[in-house]
């Protein structure tokens, strides 16, 4: 999978919990779905939707009177499920909302080596600098990443490390996501 399209499936909240609750098997309806996440109708809707138009979701009409619709998991989606299910497996409940933010999967999966800032905003061209500044210190704060100063440079740079469940997190997404440049 490409780092471009890995952005857009976790451009959404709860994109991640619901392909990581499609992979380890809650059925595919809404109802059962939307108990597992704990998402708001809207929300999950929306990111069904969203799961739907990248083609990682289809829509099987259903069965039963009256039809009770489900999803189903496409090829690629299987590969997204199995990644969003192993990034969820190494947090708690306590960090699922700093997981659901749009840019902070994608920036540990950049992070497989320590980094400059600059070097992380290559990977991620549509990232802003405030974003990346903002999700870098919203891991900082919950102890994912370590910021260390180079103070040799001339100007000093920061470095950014992966460390305790960033780390882990990097180590899932990191082999499996290409940063090629298109």
């Amino acid at each position: 999978m490409d780092i471009k399209t890995f952005v857009n499936i976790t451009s959404r909240a709860w994109t991640l919990p619901i392909l990581s609750n499609l992979h380890r098997g809650v059925p595919g309806r809404q109802a059962p779905l939307l108990t597992a996440t704990g998402a708001s109708r809207t929300a999950f809707a929306q990111s069904m939707d969203h799961l739907i138009e990248l083609g990682l979701l289809e829509r099987n009409p259903g069965y039963g009177h009256p039809l009770r619709p489900e999803f189903r998991l496409t090829p690629p989606g299987i590969a997204a499920a199995e990644i969003a299910y192993q990034v969820l497996g190494v947090t708690g409940n306590e960090d699922q909302d700093l997981l659901r933010r749009s840019w902070t999967v994608p920036v540990l999966t950049s992070l497989h080596t320590p980094s400059h800032f600059g070097d992380i905003r290559r990977n991620l061209p549509a990232i802003t600098d405030r974003a990346l500044s903002q999700s870098l210190k919203s891991m900082e704060n919950r102890d994912w990443v370590r910021r260390s100063v180079n103070e040799t440079a001339r100007p000093p740079r920061s470095i950014y490390c992966a460390i305790n469940t960033g780390g882990m997190i990097t180590k899932i997404t990191g082999p499996k996501i290409s940063f090629a440049q298109q």
